[in-house]
C-alpha cells in the first residue's frame, strides 16, 4: 500500500515535486490547500506522514508552521532542500502583455518581486496555492490571468510558459520538513541534525550561556528563531536547528540544556539534508 503523503497545494506545487525527491517509495498525494488542513490530515491519521516548508533563502521562515508543528505535538524526521524555480504561465497563445492579473502563493509573488516591478500594470493576487492557480486558469478558460508555478505545472495543466526563471534570485531555495507523529526512524549513528525549543529564564547572559553549551559541546547551531509565549507577555521561546557529528555530543548537550532551559522539546532528531 502507498504511503499517504499530505503536501501543501496540489500535483504539480512545490511540495509535490519534494514529496516525489524524499520518498523513494511510491506515494499517495493528500492535498491540502492550507498548512491547517495539512496538519489535521496527519493528526487524524488520514495522511501517514507530511510535507511543509519552513523556510526560504530569499523570504526568510514560514514562522506560523514554527508553531503548528509544536502545538501539535509532531515529529521532525527529516528535511529536503529544493532550488525553486518560478515560471509565468498563461493559456496558450497569450503574451505578457495581454495579461492583466498574476495569481500566486504569497511567497512566489514576493520572491519575483522584481520581475513583475517592470510590468505595473499587472495586479498581483494572492492565492492559496502556485499549481492550483495553473488548475484554476485551465479549468475555466481564463483569460488575462497568469500563474507563477513550477514548470511541471504548465504541464499538467496543459499552459504556456511566458516568461521563464522569474525569480528575483537564481540561487533560491526552500527548506521543506518531513513530519509524522511518532518520534524518529533512524538509529542514532545516522542522526545528525535535531532540531529544539526552548524557553529560558528572562534574565541577562541566559541564552549566551545555551550557545556556549552548543559550542562546548561540538554543535553546529544552524538556525535560531524567537516567537512569543502567548500565554507569557514578553517571554520568548526559541526554535533551533544543530548540526553535529557525533550522537555523543549532542546528547551531552541535550542534558545540558533540559537542565539550563524553564522549557524544553525535542521536535526531531534525523538526518542533515544538505549533505
Amino acid at each position: 500500500m502507498a504511503l499517504k503523503i499530505a503536501i501543501q497545494g496540489i500535483k504539480g506545487s512545490n511540495h509535490h515535486q519534494v514529496a516525489n525527491e524524499f520518498f523513494s517509495e511510491e506515494v499517495e498525494l493528500v492535498e491540502c490547500l492550507s498548512f491547517d488542513e495539512l496538519i489535521h490530515q496527519l493528526m487524524t491519521g488520514y495522511a501517514d506522514k507530511a510535507v511543509m516548508a519552513i523556510e526560504n533563502s530569499i523570504a526568510g521562515s514560514i514562522i506560523p508552521n514554527y508553531a503548528l508543528v509544536y502545538n501539535n505535538d509532531l515529529h521532525i524526521i527529516g528535511e529536503h532542500y529544493l532550488n525553486i524555480h518560478h515560471h509565468l504561465m498563461a493559456l496558450k497563445g497569450q503574451k505578457i502583455e495581454d495579461i492583466k492579473e498574476v495569481h500566486s502563493h504569497p511567497m512566489a509573488l514576493l520572491q519575483c518581486k522584481e520581475f513583475l516591478k517592470a510590468y505595473p500594470h499587472i495586479k498581483l493576487v494572492e492565492s492559496v496555492d502556485t499549481a492550483e492557480t495553473a488548475q484554476r486558469i485551465e479549468e475555466n478558460s481564463l483569460t488575462g490571468i497568469a500563474a507563477i508555478a513550477p514548470k511541471v505545472a504548465s504541464e499538467l495543466y496543459s499552459l504556456e510558459v511566458i516568461a521563464s526563471e522569474i525569480q528575483t534570485i537564481s540561487n533560491n531555495a526552500t527548506r521543506f520538513i518531513i513530519l509524522k507523529k511518532e518520534n524518529k526512524e533512524l538509529p542514532e549513528e545516522e542522526i545528525n541534525k535535531a532540531s529544539l525549543r526552548f524557553v529560558l529564564d528572562h534574565k541577562r547572559g541566559s541564552l549566551a550561556a545555551v550557545l556556549n553549551v552548543m559550542s562546548d559541546c561540538n554543535l553546529n547551531l544552524t538556525k535560531i528563531q524567537s516567537l512569543p509565549v502567548i500565554e507569557q507577555p514578553w517571554k520568548y521561546s526559541f526554535f533551533v536547528d544543530v548540526t553535529f557529528l557525533k550522537y555523543k555530543d549532542y546528547k551531552k548537550a541535550k542534558a545540558l540544556l533540559e537542565i539550563m532551559a524553564e522549557e524544553f522539546k525535542i521536535l526531531g532528531e534525523y538526518k542533515n539534508g544538505r549533505e
